[in-house]
């Protein structure tokens, strides 16, 4: 039996690029929600891992990537989420938490075959994600209050795409047992 992993993507963010005012209502209602999820994660040992871009520093690790967002314009949208000494990190460039990153060697070495996405944005990094978790027949959980958006109606239609075309089971983050 293939394990489950809740997946964390871009929230270690400085929220100073030009979409933050669009994303950061949205993004203030899901922290709440991924804080929960995982702390639930946690509880039970499951898998946390972070798919966080890195904002172009091609120097950094994810301390660096912590810090820098911790002293960006919203730290206490990032202090909730912060990895623990448990969690894994893997540095995006693009999109996709898939694209040029070792995530698939990562996901096959440690038996994972469900992803629970959160973070943001819904219409972008969520969907490009699911769409390479699908394609490689991974099984999705995307909790439709865990992850944030900048469009409102583009995050619906994503979420829709994602259930129909995509297989994922779109749902709140209470009804998903980690």
């Amino acid at each position: 039996m293939s394990r489950k992993a809740l997946i964390v993507i871009d929230m270690i963010n400085p929220y100073d690029h030009e979409d933050a005012d669009q994303l950061l209502p949205s993004a203030e209602r899901a922290v709440p929600v991924i804080a929960d999820l995982l702390k639930a994660a946690r509880g039970s040992g499951s898998l946390v891992i972070y798919a966080n871009d890195n904002f172009g520093d091609w120097r950094s690790h994810h301390g660096e990537i912590v810090e820098a967002a911790m002293a960006g314009a919203r730290p206490d949208l990032v202090e909730p989420l912060k990895p623990d000494e448990n969690s894994l990190f893997v540095v995006k460039a693009r999109h996709s938490i898939f694209y040029e990153t070792p995530l698939p060697y990562l996901l096959h070495q440690l038996d994972v075959g469900h992803l629970v996405l959160t973070g943001q944005v819904t219409e972008q990094c969520i969907l490009y994600s699911a769409l390479d978790a699908h394609i490689r027949h991974l099984d999705l959980t995307i909790p439709r209050d865990g992850v944030a958006h900048i469009h409102a109606d583009l995050a619906d239609a994503a979420l829709r795409m994602t259930e129909r075309n995509m297989g994922a089971r779109v749902c709140a983050a209470g009804e998903i047992d980690l």
